[in-house]
């Protein structure tokens, strides 16, 4: 015989169920931490023994490590935890930076990394992994690891910083935000733990970034938290190479297509573009038609073009070293908070990146003939950062500029326009090695670490543009795999993806404008001189500013 069952039957026959389970386990961790606190506030002296009473082995924890902040008063601290008590944690970080966040695998206190970049310890990344000691989730993009945070990575105990805390715990970040506020969020709103160190704690911000409700411990660090000048590139060290590179991206790339939104990616070739806009771009009457807003950190490479009337607005991933008195000084330029200083937030910008702006320009350690770029190589397993989340045609966009729609090759109404990706390179890097190679690294690098798919920075169907000190390729307008596959070896030099390509194949490329040597676009190449920058020096850049930029002492030769 049936039994029916009402739904409050059914219900009373179940065994309870709690559904506040990681509120509740909050909440005990946290107690066990409150005899050395005064409010929100930590004793410093108390940092390790806090650490090892909110976490518990095999936790998701996340640490704020990105490209230039480090939270390493934290990460010190985590270190020095009993390995016998915390063991197996799974480490979420955007950029493996610091020896320590490495030093927590070899102790058997980290056992998993989920990670976007890890450039400083990228060849101890690799043994690590290499030895067994590290086990890799994944090598993410930014935007990509943080949407995990929300998802399938929800931490349980996060460990950030800030400039300033006051005695309730409200957080004033300062100019370097980046990725503070999406990693408190992920842990404020969903019961995890939240400890931020602070440089100072004092009685009064300068405004609130993030609100004390979000916060769970704050510590007063025992020295300010580390930041690295990474985008700061000396125009002493830009060669004529880079210069014949950036003229050409200039009157080929920029002009040709009506550029007017873009981010540029770290490195020499961009700052050399940075530093020919006043002067190359200025003899081609291109002030105001194209570079006028800008996604990128305060590049000091970037502040003669601000000081012509070039750029528009920037925002920035975050701040940069020497630049906050320059930042403070152009609030129409940058965004900046009432209290005058800079509201970076590497989220927010990534997006803009992605979405908002016509092109997206990088270099890369490597490039196979169909223009797949990685910056895992043997040996070196350096990640990839934000460049996959803007080096890539954004199926989402619905906005059109004139430079989106001028690398649109189909006519039919329905077909979208294109975002420019652009990569430059130098056909062989420093001591002969070829750039251009007929297989990846990363495809073998991959195949030792067990990954499902080759660790590939930004996929070759995504590159709209390669430019060398060859020429230009315009990858968009080619038909087929084949002539793609031409095109880039027509730029390619003496590689061994150049040695592919056949004079009288590369003159019809020429004829039907795939490809451009300088000359064909009006580049002299006898102009591509050090002569033409805006800034040949750091003390340049100083000048420049009216003594608002104050290089760090690494890069003072004065």
């Amino acid at each position: 015989m049936k039994t029916n069952f009402s739904l409050s039957e059914q219900t009373q026959q179940q065994r309870p169920v709690s559904w506040t389970t990681r509120r509740d386990e909050k909440a005990r961790r946290m107690q066990s931490v409150e005899p050395w606190m005064k409010g929100p506030v930590l004793a410093q002296e108390k940092i390790v023994e806090a650490l090892e009473s909110v976490i518990a082995s095999g936790d998701r924890i996340v640490m704020e490590g990105d490209n230039q902040k480090q939270a390493d008063f934290l990460s010190r601290s985590l270190v020095q935890v009993d390995a016998k008590k915390i063991r197996d944690l799974h480490l979420i970080i955007s950029s493996i930076s610091r020896p320590e966040h490495l030093t927590l695998f070899e102790l058997g206190i980290a056992k998993k990394v989920d990670f976007a970049f890890a450039g400083p310890q990228s060849l101890r990344v690799a043994q690590l992994l290499e030895d067994g000691v590290l086990e890799i989730g994944a090598i993410h993009t930014y935007v990509e690891l943080y949407a995990r945070l929300l998802v399938d990575l929800v931490p349980n105990v996060v460990l950030v910083c800030a400039e300033q805390a006051d005695q309730e715990g409200n957080l004033f970040t300062g100019p370097n935000t980046e990725d503070t506020p999406v990693i408190v969020e992920a842990a404020a709103f969903h019961d995890a733990i939240v400890i931020v160190q602070v440089n100072q704690i004092v009685d009064k911000l300068p405004r609130v970034d993030i609100p004390a409700s979000w916060v769970d411990i704050v510590v007063e660090a025992d020295k300010p938290f580390a930041v690295e000048p990474l985008f700061t590139r000396d125009p002493r060290h830009i060669t004529e190479l880079q210069i014949l590179t950036g003229m050409m991206v200039i009157r080929g790339v920029y002009e040709r297509h009506q550029v007017q939104s873009l981010n540029h990616g770290i490195g020499f070739d961009t700052a050399a573009i940075e530093l020919l806009l006043p002067t190359y771009g200025e003899s081609l009457g291109l002030r105001g038609k194209i570079c006028r807003h800008f996604a990128l950190n305060p590049h000091p490479t970037l502040i003669p073009a601000i000081e012509s009337g070039w750029v528009q607005s920037v925002h920035s991933f975050g701040s940069e070293v020497g630049m906050d008195d320059y930042i403070r000084a152009r609030p129409d330029i940058f965004f900046n908070g009432r209290d005058g200083s800079l509201r970076s937030n590497r989220v927010l910008c990534q997006l803009a990146g992605q979405y908002a702006v016509d092109a997206f320009i990088g270099a890369t350690l490597q490039m196979d003939g169909d223009a797949n770029s990685s910056t895992v190589t043997t040996g070196r397993l350096a990640g990839f950062g934000g460049a996959p989340n803007m080096g890539h045609d954004p199926h989402g966009r619905r906005h059109s500029t004139p430079a989106w729609l001028d690398l649109k090759t189909d006519p039919s109404p329905n077909a979208r326009g294109r975002k420019l990706v652009v990569q430059t390179l130098e056909t062989f890097s420093k001591g002969g090695v070829p750039a251009f190679v007929e297989t990846l690294d990363a495809v073998e690098v991959g195949k030792k670490a067990g990954m499902p798919i080759t660790p590939i920075m930004i996929y070759g169907d995504d590159v709209s543009h390669v430019v060398t000190e060859e020429g230009i390729a315009y990858l968009y307008k080619t038909e087929g795999i084949e002539e793609r596959r031409r095109a880039l070896a027509a730029v390619a030099g003496i590689s061994p993806v150049g040695l592919n390509a056949k004079p009288a194949e590369t003159a019809e490329l020429r004829r039907k404008g795939i490809v451009a040597y300088p000359e064909d676009i009006g580049v002299q190449r006898l102009q591509a001189n050090r002569a033409l920058l805006a800034a040949r020096s750091m003390e340049d850049l100083v000048a420049w500013s009216g003594g608002l930029y104050q290089p760090p002492a690494k890069f003072r030769s004065w």
